[in-house]
């Protein structure tokens, strides 16, 4: 058996024009381990409301091996959370992660992100999460989207805004001891969802719809 047949997400792609996002496997860990270590934002401060970044150099690979491990025990019909490597001029440059809830009664589904630096400023977390969206919205048959993002987190509320967001109410994290934070919280409507004027490309899909409970 090949090993799409025994998970299907492995399976799934979804390109862009400039991206390929692709369900993280065991062999884009190293790249997506550099990724992290070549710094994703300034130290001074977080954007996460759990601080990843912080750990020390030497563990923050088997931190971040584990969780991509973890959320792989997530998976279960209507109940999942996928972390997608982000492909970039043939390497990964960071993750873009949908998960969802009860997505058979809520059609929900929720969105979070990362690039490391170097690629910072080039409209590659505007396409990513774009891709994604029109993933969710056309291929899952999604309703809404929700993400959210540190109060002073201008870039992030950028491309939520310009993709149709809607703002969705504040909640007060503290992602380091001793520092609090608001974290504004966003929402779309697939109605309302500014889609970009290119399009993506799938392949594996059918097969990742079943192992998601999803109804092709």
């Amino acid at each position: 058996m090949e090993l799409e047949e025994i998970w299907p997400l492995f399976g799934l792609e979804i390109a862009t024009p400039r991206l390929v996002l692709r369900p993280v496997r065991d062999d884009d860990l190293p790249e997506l381990v550099q990724a992290a270590l070549d710094g994703v934002h300034d130290p001074e401060r977080t954007p996460f409301s759990i601080p990843w970044t912080d750990a020390a150099p030497s563990e923050l690979p088997g931190n971040l091996a584990s969780f991509q491990w973890s959320l792989r025990n997530r998976v279960h019909a209507h109940n999942w959370a996928i972390a997608f490597a982000v492909h970039y001029e043939g390497r990964v440059v960071g993750s873009q992660d949908l998960s969802a809830y009860d997505f058979a009664n809520r059609r929900t589904v929720n969105t979070g992100s990362w690039l490391t630096k170097s690629v910072h400023g080039h409209g590659l977390g505007t396409e990513m999460r774009a891709a994604l969206l029109l993933f969710a919205f056309d291929t899952l048959g999604a309703e809404w989207a929700e993400s959210g993002a540190a109060s002073w987190n201008e870039a992030s509320l950028k491309v939520s805004k310009k993709l149709g967001y809607e703002l969705n109410g504040v909640t007060r994290v503290a992602p380091r001891p001793g520092e609090s934070v608001d974290e504004q919280r966003v929402r779309l409507e697939k109605k309302s969802f500014v889609r970009p004027d290119w399009s993506i490309s799938i392949r594996g899909a059918a097969p990742a719809l079943a192992q998601l409970g999803i109804d092709g």
